[in-house]
């Protein structure tokens, strides 16, 4: 075991792990480390705590020192700086005419590097582009081309919640999202019900997922046969999952069909194992899929805008 902290960079982003050696830090302290890019200023955000060292990817390096007041004035400036350098690669790039769409600008704290995050449709040929900057900036330049999910995490928004975007209020790091958990929740497989401000499938599709999983196993298949506690046998034709109720074509004794409603509780069947195995995030296959699913139903696209 070992003692560590964990340090944030930006606002909901990954958790690093540092030693604190002997500092005293509590939580909301700001520090100096040292990571791969470089000197860097961080949050600590949690406490000391005992982890596995084997279960840490990678080895802890100690915190430099405690962030001073000339450290946090001059994370401030190098913020300030990030507007300009943004304004500047904006028109940069429109004098090279490059398709692509500048999202963020930042400064290492050591001012050794500039880094630039934009989306494109494609690769973009940026060389010269980044001759102009550096020779604007004199110093590092690197451009980084990030997905539709990143820059939505980056920018922020408001979902069709009307509550904040999940990725950039709360979530460090993107959780793999599936059409097979819509599929377990009985949503709609209409594109624009279930894919967020990204266009991709949203993210709180796996916040309800592990009690979608664990309601859905005390009900049965749509299309099983039950019977009911007072004794009639019936065709499941729906379920709802949340209030664990399902709604059955019954055969009377006189050999007429009613649909009726019955708590789970209420009727008995054969439970079926339906635990739903995780495998891969969002993929090219499978929005394809849903791209099928719509033409066919004469409905709209997926927009990967």
């Amino acid at each position: 075991m070992i003692e560590v902290i964990g340090v944030r960079f930006r606002p909901n982003g990954k958790i690093y792990f540092f030693d604190p050696i002997d500092y005293e830090l509590e939580v909301g302290t700001h520090v100096i480390v040292e990571t791969a890019r470089g000197v860097e200023y961080g949050k600590v955000v949690l406490g000391r705590r005992e982890v596995d060292e084997q279960k840490l990817s990678s080895s802890v390096k100690p915190i430099i020192r405690i962030a001073t007041e000339e450290d946090d004035q001059r994370f401030e400036d190098n913020k300030l700086k990030s507007k300009k350098a943004f304004d500047i690669c904006i028109e940069k790039i429109k004098k090279h005419n490059l398709e692509m769409k500048l999202i963020y600008a930042e400064y290492t704290f050591d001012n050794n590097k500039v880094l630039f995050y934009f989306t494109a449709d494609g690769r973009i040929d940026f060389r010269e582009l980044v001759k102009d900057l550096a020779a604007v900036f004199k110093t590092r330049i690197e451009l980084r081309q990030i997905g539709v999910r990143d820059e939505t995490k980056i920018v922020g928004g408001i979902g069709s919640c009307g509550r904040e975007l999940c990725c950039n209020k709360h979530l460090s790091e993107f959780v793999p999202v599936s059409i097979k958990m819509a599929k377990e929740q009985n949503l709609s497989l209409n594109p624009s019900k279930i894919s967020g401000v990204c266009g991709r499938l949203m993210c709180c599709l796996k916040h309800e997922q592990d009690t979608y999983e664990y309601l859905n196993e005390k009900l049965p298949n749509v299309g099983d046969f039950v019977r009911t506690v007072d004794g009639n046998k019936g065709e499941v034709i729906s379920v709802n999952v949340l209030r664990q109720k399902v709604k059955l074509l019954v055969t009377t004794e006189d050999d007429t069909k009613e649909i009726e409603e019955y708590k789970v509780e209420d009727i008995k069947f054969k439970p079926r194992k339906k635990k739903y195995k995780e495998k891969n995030s969002i993929s090219d296959e499978e929005l394809k899929e849903l791209e099928e699913l719509e033409l066919k139903e004469g409905k709209s696209k997926f927009n990967d805008d």
